[in-house]
């Protein structure tokens, strides 16, 4: 298959990666509905359900692209992959602040769950740029550091979705937009509902492998490096469906479900280095990382870290539409990408 999209004129591969791109716009709109309805059905926080549910299908197609290019013998791609898209998914939350418009997103997003999961992606971004720089230690073909970001991932998410539900912090009334009072619950059994979540999942898995597969043939016609085109192509390719999702959510007053895909989002990709580590042959994929990776690590913390600011300051102050912290992770991004071009 890998052979097959990469041996396509270029036309055809743009014409590929537009109608992929499109499959997986409609299912990543679709699926923040459908996500919220089963969130109110079985009474999931919004943050959880946000982090768990959609952060879970939408680093769908992370995980096709991983495999793939793992699996291909190009673990850099598939390592820059999954930093590119912990920095292209936190530049998602700009344009959702954008969509937002009146205030700052942060003001009326802000939840103990969602500032949980923020701050401990932090850490492990952290964790993953001084795996790069210090080497991963091999054992059995696996690095240990792999391993244990994983294991963290899952760590993470457990004392998020716990956090989110003890009482130590919470918003003033008129600090919350929720969404109207009148709508109601889906009517559909719950079956029918769990069924079309996962046709969703499987049209942006399918869809989304297509995008990487076609990306990476557009970037290799073209002649770019496999580091920006991980970072950067191929990255903003596999997070079409964070878009549509949490540009959804947004216009449905669903903003805590926004920022929870994003940041849960990333702790799935982060965890997929375990995937590229168990598929690629040779060293571990972090022990062949360098300053490159190390650095756009660092971008992705960074812009984290201005978005938590503004969840903890929670102001409503703007500019462009944007809010102060939207407009620091913004910049945060163009200078990283342009440090990373001289790397």
């Amino acid at each position: 298959m890998t052979e097959l999209v990469a041996g396509l004129p270029l036309a055809a591969l743009v014409a590929l990666f537009a109608a992929a791109a499109a499959v997986v716009w409609w299912a990543g709109t679709h699926l923040t509905t459908q996500v919220d309805q089963v969130a109110r059905r079985f009474d999931l926080g919004q943050a959880f359900a946000g982090m768990v549910l959609l952060g879970g299908i939408t680093s769908l197609p992370e995980l096709a692209a991983v495999s793939t290019a793992s699996i291909s013998g190009d673990a850099t791609l598939a390592v820059n992959n999954l930093l590119g898209s912990a920095a292209v998914n936190i530049l998602l939350l700009v344009i959702a602040d954008i969509v937002f418009g009146r205030d700052a997103l942060t003001r009326v997003a802000a939840q103990p769950g969602t500032l949980m999961q923020g701050v401990l992606g932090m850490m492990l971004m952290g964790a993953v740029a001084c795996l790069v720089l210090w080497g991963d230690l091999s054992v059995g073909g696996v690095g240990l550091g792999a391993v244990g970001v994983a294991v963290a991932c899952v760590l993470a998410m457990r004392v998020s979705s716990r956090y989110e539900r003890r009482d130590v912090w919470r918003r003033t009334d008129d600090d919350q937009e929720s969404a109207p009072a009148h709508e109601k619950s889906d009517p559909r059994s719950t079956g029918r509902m769990l069924a079309n979540l996962a046709l969703l999942g499987v049209a942006i898995l399918a869809a989304g492998a297509l995008l990487s597969l076609s990306a990476d043939g557009i970037a290799t016609q073209t002649g770019l490096s496999s580091g920006m085109v991980g970072f950067l192509l191929v990255a903003f390719a596999t997070s079409l469906p964070e878009l549509s999702s949490v540009t959804a959510a947004v216009r449905a007053r669903r903003y805590e479900l926004a920022v929870g895909d994003v940041f849960g989002t990333n702790l799935f990709n982060l965890a997929l280095l375990l995937i590229a580590d168990l598929l690629s042959s040779g060293e571990p994929v972090l022990a062949a990382a360098g300053p490159f990776e190390a650095l756009g690590a660092l971008v992705a913390l960074l812009m984290t870290g201005a978005f938590v600011i503004g969840l903890l300051e929670r102001g409503n102050r703007t500019l462009l539409r944007m809010g102060y912290d939207a407009i620091a992770a913004f910049a945060i991004f163009v200078l990283g990408v342009a440090a990373m071009s001289t790397l």
